[in-house]
C-alpha cells in the first residue's frame, strides 16, 4: 500500500464519529461519553465571539473557563429565541471566577437589549469584582439607508 494511502487509512476509523468536533464511539451506551469535553489547558485569545448569538445551546461556564479572551462579543438580538441568553452571561461570571487570575475582560454587546441591561444592573458588583467591563456605545454608524450601533475596539 502506498504511504499516502496508508496514512489516510490510519486516520479513518469507521467505528468512531465526530460530535461537535470531538471523537466519540457510537457503540458506547453512556450518553455522557459522547458529550464529554477532553480536559486541557485554557486557551488565551484577544477576541472571542460568543457562539450562536449568545444562545445557551452551545455555551456554558466550561466555555468561559477554557476560552479566556480579553474581549467577548455578544451579538444576540432575538428575545423570542433566547438571544442573548441570560444563562450565558451568568456563565461568563461563573467561568471567569475560576480563572485564578484577575485579567481584564471586556464584554462587547452589539445590540442594546433588555436582557443585557438587566444582567448588567443586577450583576454590576460581581462584574467589578471579576474585572469585567461592559462596553455601552451610543455611537451610530449611518450608511446609505441603514444605521446601526457601533463600538470602537483598540488592542
Amino acid at each position: 500500500m502506498p504511504e499516502d494511502e496508508l496514512s489516510r487509512s490510519s486516520h479513518s476509523n469507521p467505528g468512531k464519529s465526530l460530535v461537535n468536533g470531538i471523537k466519540t464511539n457510537p457503540a458506547s451506551n453512556s450518553p455522557k461519553s459522547s458529550l464529554s469535553v477532553p480536559v486541557g489547558p485554557p486557551v488565551y485569545v484577544d477576541l472571542a465571539y460568543i457562539p450562536n448569538h449568545c444562545s445557551g445551546k452551545n455555551t456554558d461556564p466550561e466555555f468561559f473557563r477554557r476560552v479566556r479572551a480579553s474581549y467577548y462579543v455578544v451579538s444576540g438580538n432575538d428575545a423570542a429565541n433566547g438571544e442573548p441568553s441570560r444563562a450565558v452571561l451568568d456563565a461568563l461570571l461563573e467561568g471567569k471566577s475560576q480563572w485564578g487570575e484577575n485579567l481584564q475582560v471586556t464584554l462587547i454587546p452589539t445590540h442594546d437589549t433588555e436582557v443585557t441591561r438587566e444582567w448588567y444592573q443586577q450583576t454590576h458588583e460581581k462584574q467589578q469584582e471579576l474585572n469585567i467591563m461592559v462596553l455601552a456605545s451610543s455611537s451610530t454608524v449611518v450608511m446609505q439607508d441603514e444605521s446601526f450601533p457601533a463600538c470602537k475596539i483598540e488592542f
